[in-house]
């Protein structure tokens, strides 16, 4: 009788009554980002740039319109030795603009960086970034940390198959909760999912593309369940993101 009433706890962590299913809200107040990105000279006036360890972009600088990430086409212009501006389009729509200004001893970078949310309003933070690495000009690689204010975010978590829960905050990922790897459904570049539980308020998972981690994410929930605090850490970022999310 004892072993059957456990086994009956246990299951009701891959149900819908599982304490971290449901609809989140981000809390920027309580959030913060941290945002990596590295810029190489590769030729005069052209530069090759990796946001936030994505597929390294190479362009020339010229404000042409050029192939970017898949579906999408980046202008880069420099109006000046330390002012730079970016432009990332998807549909012929502009979906990302940036303004980026160097401090005059080049220790410094300042972003004004807007973006095109979901719900068709646009975004506009001022980040700054501290040099990393690199001597002068842009190239090198920048770090930033700030609040992402004004920034709407929602994530939903619903049960998936019998040991594991889909994240949709836009994209989805499905993930089990057994400590075993697996391939992300529908992937078709690698990318695996593992993760487990850590009590029944804790758990995590790691992203992995073609074996190499990509992100760690992990969750806990605050004791009467309303909040939600998600840790997120990327190789090769001194901090973590944290995103604090409350129960809608």
């Amino acid at each position: 009788m004892i072993m059957l009433l456990a086994l009956a706890s246990a299951s009701t962590f891959w149900t819908a009554s599982d304490p971290f299913v449901g609809k989140w809200r981000l809390d920027v107040s309580r959030s913060s980002i941290v945002d990596q990105m590295r810029v190489q000279s590769v030729g005069p006036n052209k530069y090759a740039f990796n946001f936030e360890g994505a597929r390294t972009e190479t362009v020339v600088a010229d404000g042409t319109e050029q192939p970017g990430l898949p579906g999408t086409t980046l202008a880069v212009r420099m109006v000046d030795s330390r002012t730079m501006t970016v432009v990332r389009k998807q549909h012929g729509h502009v979906i990302v603009s940036a303004k980026w200004k160097l401090s005059p001893d080049g220790s410094t970078l300042r972003d004004d960086f807007t973006t095109l949310q979901a719900d068709g309003s646009s975004l506009t933070v001022p980040y700054v970034y501290s040099r990393k690495a690199g001597t002068s000009g842009f190239a090198g690689t920048w770090e930033s940390a700030t609040k992402p204010l004004g920034l709407k975010l929602e994530l939903e978590i619903q049960p998936f198959e019998k040991r594991g829960l889909s994240f949709n905050s836009g994209s989805n990922k499905s993930v089990t909760f057994d400590g075993q790897e697996h391939a992300a459904p529908g992937s078709t570049d690698g990318v695996t999912f593992s993760g487990r539980r850590r009590g029944p308020r804790a758990m995590e998972y790691t992203e992995r593309k073609r074996g190499v981690v990509q992100h760690v994410r992990r969750f806990a929930l605050s004791s009467d369940g309303r909040g939600l605090t998600e840790t997120l850490r990327t190789p090769g970022q001194a901090a973590p993101d944290i995103f604090v999310f409350q129960r809608e």
